[in-house]
């Protein structure tokens, strides 16, 4: 690859149904110059998450994605040239570079992060994603030892981690997800205590084997049906924790919502919260030394799904929606 050159992936339309390889194309741009204030990096791991799906729909905590523009996405980055004062050459970013290779960016949206090895745990455990399980459990749903806590696309990056999370809290800990070799995995490897494979078409009657006294914390990353399952399973005063809703992303959404909204939210005194983990971006401090301190005792266990070469960025997206990663995933550049 020349310095010059800055490979793109562009959207070239919206999708009206699932999102598709026909929707992106790749093009050759020229690398741009930093303005003042601004930082040039060049991209080393781009974060794939559902809500890169989303944002094609309209404007959500973000401005929406337009056709004909560089696809949206975080990643980690690093610094080539600075007109900041704030960055110098060689630091390492976190910052919305959308999907290409190099990008320049006001240095008042890029937050310089630790460098480490491996680098992609700046994106996992480190991130986002296990900043999103972190505050999301512990601040919304505030799980107490001794009770149920449910969570969805539990072998997704932040399922996968707040799950680890409830059982450091000696909760009882089931797992929703899609396959048996993902709930095997959940059990065996991460220490989940139950799980439940959606797909199997019998979620509620599997949910209520699995936790027999009910769920105290549902932790929801899908919506739809399985949000449903879960409502109906709550014990009073339980907490939900709104943190995403993969299953009406792509595609065609479920012809309802979640029945039972908002009688068994009344009936069972329930707390259902949305969050945005930037809310709690102050206190990342304290989440980071917990998250470090739990990965170095063992106590949670790291899994990233690397897919090479930014060329194939829009069919890992495709992937990761379609339920094949295990973990987070990211393209390395």
């Amino acid at each position: 690859m020349s310095d010059t050159v800055n490979r793109q992936i562009l959207l070239v339309e919206k999708p009206t149904g699932k999102l598709g390889p026909e929707h992106f194309k790749m093009v050759q741009g020229t690398m741009p110059e930093p303005k003042d204030g601004e930082a040039l990096v060049r991209t080393r791991y781009i974060s794939l998450d559902a809500a890169n799906r989303a944002w094609m729909h309209g404007a959500t905590y973000r401005a929406a994605v337009e056709a004909n523009t560089v696809m949206a996405g975080g990643s980690i980055a690093e610094v080539i040239a600075s007109k900041a004062s704030s960055l110098a050459p060689g630091d390492i970013v976190f910052g919305d570079t959308g999907w290409q290779d190099y990008a320049a960016v006001p240095a008042k949206h890029l937050n310089k992060m630790p460098k480490m090895e491996p680098m992609t745990h700046l994106l996992s455990v480190y991130g986002i994603a296990g900043l999103t399980a972190y505050f999301g459990l512990l601040h919304v749903g505030k799980p107490k030892q001794g009770e149920t806590v449910v969570v969805s696309a539990a072998a997704g990056s932040v399922g996968s981690i707040v799950g680890q999370i409830a059982k450091i809290k000696g909760c009882n800990v089931i797992g929703i997800a899609g396959g048996k070799d993902k709930c095997q995995w959940l059990t065996s490897e991460l220490g989940f205590d139950a799980a439940v494979d959606y797909k199997d078409g019998a979620t509620f009657k599997a949910l209520r084997s699995a936790a027999p006294k009910g769920i105290d914390v549902y932790f929801d990353n899908v919506g739809g049906e399985i949000l449903e399952a879960c409502l109906s399973l709550m014990n009073n005063r339980g907490r939900i924790a709104c943190c995403g809703a993969i299953s009406q992303y792509d595609g065609v959404p479920s012809a309802h919502g979640p029945r039972g909204v908002p009688g068994l939210i009344v009936v069972k005194r329930l707390i259902m919260q949305g969050f945005i983990v930037m809310d709690y971006m102050d206190q990342s401090a304290a989440a980071l030394a917990d998250l470090q301190s739990w990965v170095a005792s063992g106590k949670l266990k790291v899994q990233e799904d690397v897919i090479d070469g930014i060329e194939n960025t829009p069919k890992a997206l495709i992937g990761l929606l379609a339920g094949e990663n295990r973990g987070k995933r990211m393209v390395k550049v």
